[in-house]
């Protein structure tokens, strides 16, 4: 996954342009009913209506378009470009590009600070979690990680960073004060996303090649579960978990099985699947509703996004989104 590019520059400039649209701009509509769909190879966003959830447009964007997220306020979206080095800042009522933003050599992944004053980016050629302040408006630093970085996620008081390694096979704790790496665990082969659970004491760690998932205790740093995954006439090898969204009610863990083409319903408490929900090729990224009754899941190898009804485990719907889609928002 990793290439060799041109180190992209002008960050500074760059960031000024940027913290201006997002510290002087008015609040904008949200709301929208909508789910945004990356779609790595047409460079754009796909817009699905989620009454009829049918495709009702598309915003051109930067090159490899894949991890997104709301910006604070809910008014703007960020989607990070692999190809472009940067990230576009999509304005959710007009749905045009309003701002961006040079992140370095392939950034993947990125987590907020919660007054979206920081970006925390993950920059797979570097080795490095790259720390952007957006009102001093510069790159504060570069923390050294292990090899290909990929998920990112703030703790939720904000003291902590956690990045996966998918060469090291680590979850690497950075301190967000000192910017220092505070600790190395050990987990699955080649970890790919994070989440926690309601209460902020478990991190969730999905093993891509381990066909599993760890649970690590936010308190000691230690792995303390390891959730390993089936499907009913496929290898372990098939089964590669990556995307997972924690259920409204902080009950159930929604994880994608990758080329298994499901998604795995785990009760939190009891750390075991309750539930198999048959969706696209390569379940990859995966979003929930606001009221809970849906789970969005885009299927990476058939350019489509499946929506699930959460209480069946059902399929309701699959759409056609675009090529590799990877990401998707829903502003419901």
């Amino acid at each position: 996954m990793t290439r060799n590019t041109t180190r992209t520059t002008g960050i500074t400039s760059c960031l000024l342009a940027l913290a201006a649209v997002l510290l002087t701009q008015p609040a904008s509509a949200k709301d929208s009913q909508l789910a945004f769909v990356s779609s790595e190879k047409d460079n754009a966003i796909t817009l699905v209506d989620l009454k009829t959830l049918s495709v009702v447009g598309v915003i051109p964007t930067c090159k490899r378009p894949r991890h997104m997220q709301r910006l604070h306020g809910d008014t703007q979206l960020m989607v990070a470009c692999s190809d472009s080095g940067r990230a576009d800042i999509i304005d959710l009522a007009t749905r045009k590009p309003v701002a961006r933003l040079p992140l370095g050599e392939d950034p993947e992944v990125f987590d907020l600070s919660p007054d979206g004053k920081t970006a925390y980016v993950s920059a797979e050629d570097d080795g490095a979690l790259n720390v952007f302040d957006l009102v001093a408006r510069k790159l504060v630093k570069g923390v050294p990680v292990g090899q290909e970085p990929e998920g990112v996620r703030l703790s939720p008081d904000g003291q902590r960073v956690y990045v996966t390694s998918e060469v090291a096979h680590m979850v690497h704790v950075v301190d967000a004060r000192t910017l220092t790496v505070v600790a190395n665990i050990p987990v699955g082969q080649r970890p790919r996303r994070l989440a926690f659970s309601a209460d902020g004491r478990e991190l969730w760690v999905s093993n891509e090649l381990g066909a599993s998932v760890s649970v690590i205790s936010t308190a000691d740093l230690k792995v303390v579960a390891t959730i390993a995954f089936e499907v009913k006439g496929m290898r372990a090898d098939d089964i590669t978990p990556v995307g997972m969204t924690l259920s409204r009610d902080g009950r159930t863990m929604y994880v994608g099985l990758g080329r298994a083409n499901h998604v795995a319903f785990v009760d939190v408490a009891t750390r075991k699947t309750r539930a198999l929900a048959l969706v696209g090729k390569r379940a990859w990224s995966t979003a929930v509703s606001r009221d809970g009754a849906r789970l969005f899941v885009v299927n990476g190898l058939s350019d489509d996004m499946t929506v699930v009804d959460t209480a069946t485990a059902k399929p309701i719907k699959t759409v056609a989104v675009g090529r590799v889609p990877h990401t998707v928002v829903v502003d419901d």
